[in-house]
């Protein structure tokens, strides 16, 4: 199906990155959540969740990658971010989690791997980013990824990857664990 793709496609999906940047706004900082694996990161990192495992309300775990749930539903947060919800509307694929992710300025994410997310497997994982600088590191497999924001991407993290922010702003990416169904299968294939 999908298992001979690369472990980065750029895929032909691109948003106003001005839109998405201003529903930022509207998050004060009681909205986020400190990433939970504290041992793969240092500085700050942190998430809020757009879409997230139905009935769940934990903060943690509703930025928890919880891959093997069958129902996700929107969260109330998402109500506050009309580009991101429109963004969201272009996928025509089933959508699992969708969290805004955050790296602060001199953050540093350590090199690791997220099991089962490639579109091989069925599961893959979207990039959407908001925010970032010219400073920002994402390193897939040793090679560095330039995303500009308003792109999107599928990187497929089963390779180990590592992300530092050696600039003065906040990166903040859409991220997005999405089903590979035909839709998605045949643009990552097209756009390979």
């Amino acid at each position: 199906m999908t298992s001979a793709l690369p472990d980065r496609i750029r895929l032909p999906l691109d948003f106003d990155a001005g839109a998405l940047a201003a529903d930022l706004a509207a998050f004060g900082e009681q909205d986020w959540t400190r990433h939970f694996v504290r041992d793969n990161y240092e500085g700050a990192w942190a998430a809020l969740p757009l879409r997230a495992a139905v009935g769940e309300t934990h903060p943690t775990r509703m930025i928890g990658v919880l891959l093997f749930e069958h129902e996700f539903a929107d969260t109330q947060l998402l109500d506050r971010a009309p580009a991101i919800r429109a963004a969201l509307g272009r996928f025509r694929c089933p959508l699992k989690s969708a969290r805004l992710m955050r790296l602060g300025a001199g953050a540093r994410i350590r090199e690791h791997v997220d099991p089962e997310l490639d579109a091989g497997e069925g599961r893959a994982r979207l990039h959407v980013p908001l925010t970032t600088n010219l400073d920002v590191t994402f390193l897939l497999a040793g090679t560095r990824i330039e995303m500009t924001p308003g792109s999107t991407w599928y990187l497929r993290l089963t390779e180990p990857h590592a992300v530092s922010n050696d600039g003065a702003g906040d990166r903040v990416h859409l991220v997005i664990d999405a089903v590979v169904d035909d839709w998605l299968g045949g643009m990552l294939r097209a756009a390979a």
